[in-house]
């Protein structure tokens, strides 16, 4: 109760006689003593006001001390109300001013809406507050050079690209799931190896197409331009050699051929040459078709994923020229520097030496729109 209440209180029993009143706020309850003469007190005042002794009417008694009761109750609920609203205010406001603070006049106005300060919940980032992030993804498909070139930008001391995250069912099982896990990376609170000591200032995560990502294009899309995420689409040329990569990758998935265990990517030369041994058989009677699925299946993403701010780069070029990583730099406005990986590529030969039926490969895509996948489209 206040003290306000007190006083009230204390006066009133002091005009009646009462011995004395005990009212507290939290922890302590209202009690009356007795007054030292028990018989009836009548008090007739200018307003007519008469009180009667405890022992003639208690009940009128308990009704008053529940009224007060209650409406202390309530004033102590209404002030914390009130300090509970006037803490998250002052943290919205704090947030306001950080941002405030900070230069901001180097960012073009065609950039203000792909600049974030996140304000993660997981740690403080006050020592990087002033630091701009940029938030990206790199969307690609399975054995397109994604895993590659993540490494690559993972070797930027300032950019930090948290794998394959939506590679688990539960993470994409509805666009609720996935917005609420892109809320946790784009706040810098998902933990991973990714993670830098130096100040972040572009993150993401790779995303390949059939995670959620086409089943879910149009929410996704109008997600990446409402929170100003930008795209990197990484693609093969040659969907052949995509082929025969998919094919050797689910042949090892299987036999595990390095000590029992599968690997996707290797890092030494002698593991590479291991994976590279298996020479699939292409089925050639539905080779077109198949190659055509993957082909429009890409082209339609693509299309549907356009209004995205993005940059289209392709794995044949990025291994013919790695002058193209810093294009990719320069998209996320982050500081040129040399990239680095340990990945080592694991099929280094001409597609006639990696496919058993090359012979019937060559007769099926000779003279069709896919004879330059035939071809040597680049060299290691």
């Amino acid at each position: 109760m206040c003290t306000g209440c007190v006083y009230s209180v204390r006066a009133l029993t002091d005009s009646l006689g009462l011995g004395s009143i005990r009212c507290c706020t939290w922890n302590r309850s209202i009690e009356l003593q007795r007054p030292a003469d028990a018989a009836a007190i009548d008090l007739v005042a200018s307003d007519a006001l008469i009180v009667k002794s405890s022992k003639k009417s208690p009940l009128a008694l308990r009704m008053v001390v529940f009224a007060m009761t209650m409406i202390c109750g309530i004033f102590i609920c209404t002030m914390c109300m009130k300090q509970l609203g006037s803490d998250s205010l002052s943290r919205i406001v704090k947030i306001e001013v950080a941002e405030q603070l900070c230069n901001k006049s180097a960012i073009l106005p065609s950039e203000v809406h792909f600049v974030h300060y996140p304000q993660p919940i997981t740690y403080s980032r006050s020592e990087c507050k002033c630091t701009p992030v940029r938030f990206f993804a790199i969307i690609s498909s399975q054995r397109s050079g994604s895993g590659w070139f993540e490494t690559l930008l993972n070797s930027h001391m300032n950019v930090s690209s948290n794998g394959e995250i939506f590679s688990s069912k539960e993470r994409r099982s509805n666009i609720s799931s996935i917005t609420k896990t892109l809320d946790k990376v784009y706040n810098l609170d998902w933990n991973s190896s990714a993670s830098k000591n130096e100040c972040t200032a572009a993150v993401g995560l790779k995303w390949m197409l059939n995670q959620g990502l086409v089943a879910n294009h149009a929410d996704i899309a109008d997600y990446f331009n409402r929170r100003g995420v930008s795209a990197i689409f990484l693609f093969r040329r040659n969907l052949l050699r995509q082929l025969v990569s998919q094919l050797a990758n689910n042949h090892d998935r299987y036999l595990k051929q390095l000590n029992g265990t599968h690997k996707a990517h290797v890092h030494t030369a002698y593991e590479a040459s291991i994976l590279a041994r298996y020479k699939p058989i292409l089925n050639t009677t539905s080779l077109i078709q198949s190659l055509k699925q993957v082909d429009d299946y890409t082209r339609d993403a693509l299309e549907n994923l356009k209004s995205i701010n993005h940059i289209t780069i392709y794995y044949e070029d990025l291994i013919r020229n790695r002058t193209k990583l810093l294009d990719v730099l320069d998209f996320l406005k982050v500081p040129r520097s040399k990239l680095v990986s340990r990945h080592v590529k694991i099929h280094t030969k001409p597609l006639s030496e990696q496919i058993e039926n090359w012979d019937e490969v060559y007769n099926a895509l000779n003279g069709t729109q896919y004879e330059s996948f035939l071809n040597a489209d680049y060299r290691i």
